[in-house]
């Protein structure tokens, strides 16, 4: 994973109302925006920002059909930056891991 890909997730991450939203799509099979919307007290735009720094990110995968908008958790993502996190922060592990 490249450096500016993982300073990215970090970031996606680091936020706890992203967060919350990206548990409420792998809780589900996908998430309407609008679904979304009515779930947290914030508002379509900042849903609208926080969907986009996920995908940005590519902890969600995006499905357009017409004017409405599909989410679904990509938990490869997250798993390579967990793993990327674990080379960084502990080297011998993750050699250990692959071994």
């Amino acid at each position: 994973m490249r450096s500016a890909e993982f300073s990215r997730t970090a970031k996606a991450l680091a936020d706890p109302r992203r967060f919350e939203i990206l548990e409420a799509i792998a809780a589900t099979d996908e998430s309407a925006c609008t679904t979304l919307v009515e779930q947290f007290p914030v508002s379509q735009a900042t849903i609208s920002h926080h969907l986009k720094e996920l995908a940005n990110a590519h902890l969600i995968i995006v499905r357009r059909e017409g004017q409405h908008c599909y989410y679904r958790f990509c938990p490869q993502a997250l798993a390579e930056y967990i793993e990327e996190l674990q080379r960084r922060t502990h080297p011998q592990a993750s050699l250990i891991n692959h071994s």
